[in-house]
């Protein structure tokens, strides 16, 4: 076997090529007709003639991270969830929008790649697009020797979604105040907060094995609202919608308020999963800052007339509560 330089700084290109091929079936059954390329091209091609079919598309793109779960999944050995992760979170950004994806791009990068470990993400990336009529279009792995410590790795992601102009949200000049919140139930913590959780829970999870009910609570995947928003939308208009991420419920509604206008959350409308309770009385953290952190066990928040609440409700298939209202402030 001839020496590589590049082996001996600590990258190996045979640890890459193996990563794509295990990969491969994954990614190629996200395919749909509008696939033009394949895996190994310089850039993904996507046919986009179909939305000639649309009056005034708009396309839609986020880019995001999963941040330190990566850290736990790491640790645990648990990988395949983060994939689901990264996609859902994309999705769910472009769906507060209105839009509904069309193609993910992601990129993985690690001190020293492990096919198996980065094969095990992309599959649950592939089974997150697949699930959201979404194609897996490419994506870059990258070896990092000296810029990650050992053993890390992260992974970030883009999606590109379209939607018809008249149907973008939010739709601020809507909303009024006696407009009412409705709340769809977080999976978990989803994708934040975790560097917060490590530390208060680190001697917990220094004793937790793999497939304890505390590493399962922590790393259920971030979940998408595609199809509950759907079902929502066909039953009556949505006004607007706000993604709890982080910032929590303090700095994600107010971003698609327009201006006089304030949200009064009435934070015991619903009741704290467990995780959360763990987390704040292990950490003894105050309320105020649950609230800014986490989500708290909601993930969507949906603003709509207090005529729609019932019809939108019922359309769900899943528990919601009505959460707050918009009033003047």
């Amino acid at each position: 076997m001839t020496h590589s330089a590049y082996a001996a700084a600590g990258v190996d290109i045979d640890a890459g090529n193996e990563a794509v091929a295990r990969m491969k079936a994954a990614v190629q059954a996200t395919y749909t007709p509008e696939v033009l390329g394949g895996i190994g091209d310089f850039g993904g091609l996507f046919d986009a003639a179909r939305l000639k079919a649309m009056r005034e598309p708009v396309l839609v793109a986020s880019t995001d991270g999963v941040g330190t779960k990566v850290k736990l999944a790491a640790t645990f050995g648990r990988y395949e969830s983060i994939g689901h992760d990264i996609v859902n979170h994309c999705i769910n950004d472009i769906l507060v929008q209105g839009a509904r994806p069309l193609f993910f791009l992601d990129y993985i990068a690690a001190s020293k790649l492990d096919p198996a470990r980065i094969a095990a993400v992309v599959k649950g990336m592939a089974e997150a697009c697949r699930a959201a009529g979404c194609v897996l279009l490419g994506g870059e792995t990258a070896e990092m020797p000296g810029v990650y410590v050992e053993g890390a790795f992260d992974v970030a992601g883009t999606i590109v979604g379209v939607v018809e102009r008249e149907a973008m949200l939010p739709r601020r000049d809507e909303i009024a105040p006696g407009d009412v919140l409705i709340g769809l139930a977080s999976s978990g913590p989803h994708t934040n907060g975790y560097s917060l959780i490590r530390a208060v829970l680190v001697d917990r999870l220094a004793s937790a094995q793999p497939d304890s009910p505390l590493v399962d609570a922590l790393l259920a995947p971030h979940r998408s609202y595609l199809t509950p928003i759907e079902h929502a939308r066909s039953a009556a208009p949505i006004k607007a919608l706000a993604h709890i991420t982080g910032g929590g419920f303090v700095e994600n509604v107010p971003r698609v308020l327009p201006p006089g206008l304030r949200a009064e959350i009435d934070y015991t409308a619903w009741p704290m999963p467990p995780i959360f309770e763990l987390i704040q009385t292990a950490g003894g953290i105050g309320d105020a800052e649950m609230r800014r952190v986490f989500n708290c066990g909601i993930g969507m928040v949906m603003i709509v007339h207090a005529t729609h609440v019932e019809a939108i409700r019922a359309a769900l298939d899943e528990p919601s509560w009505v959460v707050g209202e918009v009033v003047r402030g």
